[in-house]
């Protein structure tokens, strides 16, 4: 490469080094994609091992400025946030940013592929479920455990939360985990942190209550303060939806 392109890159394992550092040329090979919006997701095969490569936006011109002096890119936060948060999030492999002239282009967060069954958005969709309520009391635990550990995902809502039923027992996973805070949550900041599942009241109910039993609080208090949490973030929404002319979701 000449100097003024570069790639930077970080690796868990150097037996993956050939597929970081031809990572362009996988992804635009791979007709395996599992999400594709403003960022895409391909699942991609190397050496019998099955990733998962997210390929962020290329910013626009403040953000690549911004992304190539000022801030660390999505990838590497990505990156970073999974390894420091561990077994709560599909295990990380590498990041890789492409620059030219000091500013950031295309880049790419690497992962394993966490093989789920569901996301949590299923069983909150579908009133007839099976094991609806099993599995909302165990999202109850796992989200406890998260807060217990100083874990605030900013974007805790029903598409990133990954589950797996594994031996009658239910394993969850967080992901799109490049925006999260690490501290001590306050009573508040926990409660509020369910806002974004767009779960009925009846659903979110049984979560609460499970919630509030694991953080020794009052049930009733604990189930006022998070429906209201999430009604008020339903409103918002919808609130942005009337203005621009699109359908409200109840």
């Amino acid at each position: 490469m000449s100097k003024r392109q570069a790639m930077n890159k970080e690796i868990i394992d150097e037996k993956y080094l050939s597929f970081v550092e031809n990572i362009r040329t996988y992804f635009k090979d791979s007709n395996d994609s599992i999400h594709k919006a403003r960022n895409e997701i391909k699942v991609i095969s190397f050496e019998e091992k099955s990733l998962v490569v997210k390929s962020f936006k290329v910013p626009h011109i403040i953000n690549k400025i911004v992304y190539g002096f000022f801030r660390d890119s999505k990838a590497k936060k990505s990156y970073e946030n999974s390894i420091r948060i561990g077994n709560f999030a599909p295990k990380a492999i590498a990041y890789i940013e492409f620059k030219k002239n000091f500013l950031l282009n295309d880049s790419y967060f690497i992962s394993e592929n966490f093989d789920y069954d569901l996301t949590i958005r299923e069983p909150l969709l579908d009133l007839n479920y099976a094991n609806k309520k099993e599995i909302f009391e165990e999202f109850a635990k796992f989200t406890f455990d998260l807060h217990k550990e100083g874990i605030f995902h900013l974007d805790y809502s029903p598409g990133n939360i990954l589950i797996k039923e594994e031996a009658g027992k239910y394993i969850f996973k967080v992901v799109d985990i490049n925006r999260m805070q690490f501290k001590e949550l306050n009573f508040e900041e926990r409660l509020k942190n369910f806002s974004k599942l767009w779960a009925k009241d009846e659903d979110l109910t049984i979560i609460l209550k499970k919630y509030a039993s694991l953080i020794n609080e009052d049930e009733n208090i604990c189930i006022e303060k998070g429906l209201a949490y999430s009604q008020k973030h339903k409103d918002k929404k919808n609130f942005k939806k009337k203005l621009r002319g699109e359908e409200v979701n109840d």
